[in-house]
C-alpha cells in the first residue's frame, strides 16, 4: 500500500489527476489510515495505466468509466459489450473525420479564390467577402 504521491509517480501523472479520477468514480483508493489518508495499492496502479490507454485512443471518462465498470466484473459482461463502445467511438470519429474534411474542403476553396497580392489592402479580399 502506498500513498497518492507514490501512485502519481508510478503512474507519471499528477496527484491532482488522479483526485479527479477518484473524484469521477474511475479509481477506488484501495484503503483508509485511521487519519483518513487514502492508500493505493498494485490494483489501482493497473487501474490507472488503464484509464491512461483509454484515453491514448480517444475514449472519454465516460467511456472509460463505463469499461472499468465491465472490466470488474468481466464474467458478468460479453466482449460484445465492450466492441459496441469501441465501435460508437470509431463512428463518432468518423463523423468528425467527414465533418472536418467537408470544412477543408471549403475554406481550400475560398482559400484558393483569393489572389492574396501583398500590395492589396484588405478591403477587396475575397476571403472577407465570401466569410460575410
Amino acid at each position: 500500500m502506498f500513498q497518492i504521491g507514490e501512485l502519481a509517480k508510478r503512474c507519471g501523472v499528477s496527484t491532482d489527476t488522479l483526485r479527479f479520477y477518484e473524484k469521477n468514480g474511475l479509481i477506488i483508493p484501495a484503503g483508509r489510515s485511521e487519519s483518513g489518508y487514502r492508500f493505493y495499492d498494485e490494483g489501482n496502479q493497473k487501474q490507472v495505466h488503464f484509464i491512461l490507454k483509454a484515453k491514448e485512443v480517444g475514449l472519454s471518462l465516460e467511456e472509460i468509466k463505463e469499461l472499468l465498470e465491465i472490466r470488474l466484473e468481466a464474467n458478468s459482461h460479453s466482449c460484445a459489450e465492450v466492441k459496441a463502445i469501441t465501435t460508437a467511438k470509431l463512428h463518432v470519429i468518423d463523423e468528425k473525420i467527414a465533418e472536418l474534411k467537408r470544412i477543408r474542403t471549403a475554406l481550400k476553396k475560398i482559400n484558393d479564390a483569393c489572389c492574396g497580392d501583398v500590395d492589396d489592402d484588405a478591403s477587396h479580399c475575397s476571403i472577407l467577402a465570401a466569410l460575410e
